[in-house]
């Protein structure tokens, strides 16, 4: 679904920018099921279905990727805050999946998407129509983002901009042109963000800056983008980030709804993880689980980075859990 990869899967800070399908050379990586652990006994095998649901990282594994505007300081106004502030408020992560299921699946185009979504939701309702100017809002090069950005030509248009979209492309392209003010609005996400400018400003080996802590994260992001002329509304509940998912049917034979229940009913030999080549070696992925979670897997099954093959594999009753993205558009059912 996407063309650029946010911090997830991969070490924090400028590993960001490598993506998630850099394989580690280890078992599986070939795309073969690793050899089986020393799990315990116990587990549960997979189950086929025909939807995906996401269990609730109910301990907080993940960084919060929450969808934020990214605006130039000098662009930064009063008016054009607040009416951005609106679609962070009108957005959360299960809106997200349908405007993303409406492009991905539907084949909506992102204006069009964005444009019934604003309609049906009363977007623009309250914004308040001021002295406006000329507002170019990037993109990244993949559909969710676009569509976000065309949620903020909606709400800016409504605050009397003359408001335009421009696909850029990833992050190394489209940063330098907002912190130059050639651009001047683009849809971010929280965690990611901080890290990049985190590790350009302080090198690779830099101290996390993001965190499970949506509050602490965006204080963090406000710190590191101000140098840069960067300021930035306010976060949406909406959410782009690491998550694991089973069949409803699993979820309703074993009876878990969070990676809490999963631990505590699942961990052993039986369970199957499948993710990335680098999966086990990562913080946010099989690591974490273990860590974090204490949950135990009889196998790791090498596939894709929260792409078709891993959601396959799910559906098809390959693996008993796998790494998606929250706001993946197959998980609108």
């Amino acid at each position: 679904m996407r063309n650029i990869v946010r911090v997830g899967v991969g070490l924090v800070g400028l590993v960001a920018t490598v993506g998630l399908a850099a394989g580690c050379g280890k078992a599986g990586s070939s795309g073969t099921t690793a050899p089986a652990s020393a799990a315990a006994a116990g587990g549960c095998a997979p189950v086929a279905g025909t939807k995906l649901v996401v269990l609730e990282d109910d301990q907080h594994l993940q960084n919060t990727d929450n969808i934020i505007p990214a605006v130039n300081t000098k662009a930064a106004t009063p008016d054009l805050l607040a009416a951005l502030n609106k679609v962070s408020a009108a957005l959360d992560t299960t809106k997200l999946v349908a405007l993303n299921k409406a492009t991905d699946i539907d084949h909506k185009t992102s204006p069009v998407a964005a444009q019934e979504f604003a309609t049906s939701s009363g977007l623009t309702s309250g914004i308040t129509k001021g002295a406006g100017g000329t507002v170019i809002i990037g993109a990244a090069n993949f559909s969710e983002n676009q569509t976000v950005a065309e949620l903020y030509k909606i709400a800016a248009t409504a605050a009397g901009y003359t408001a335009t979209t421009q696909t850029i492309g990833n992050r190394e392209l489209y940063l330098p042109q907002l912190e130059q003010n050639k651009i001047q609005v683009v849809p971010e996400y929280a965690a990611t963000l901080a890290e990049f400018i985190n590790g350009k400003a302080n090198g690779a080996s830099a101290s996390p800056k993001a965190s499970s802590d949506l509050g602490a994260t965006v204080t963090a992001l406000k710190a590191l983008g101000g140098p840069v002329n960067l300021s930035f509304g306010e976060a949406a509940q909406a959410a782009d980030e690491n998550a694991f998912a089973v069949t409803q049917e699993f979820s309703t034979k074993y009876g878990v709804k969070t990676l809490s229940d999963f631990a505590g009913k699942c961990s052993g030999k039986d369970s199957i993880l499948g993710g990335p080549p680098e999966c086990p070696k990562r913080p946010f992925c099989q690591v974490g689980l273990e860590t974090k979670y204490k949950i135990q897997f009889g196998q790791f099954k090498s596939l894709d980075s929260a792409g078709p093959l891993t959601k396959q594999a799910i559906s098809s009753g390959q693996i008993s859990l796998g790494l998606v993205l929250s706001s993946d558009a197959a998980l609108g059912g």
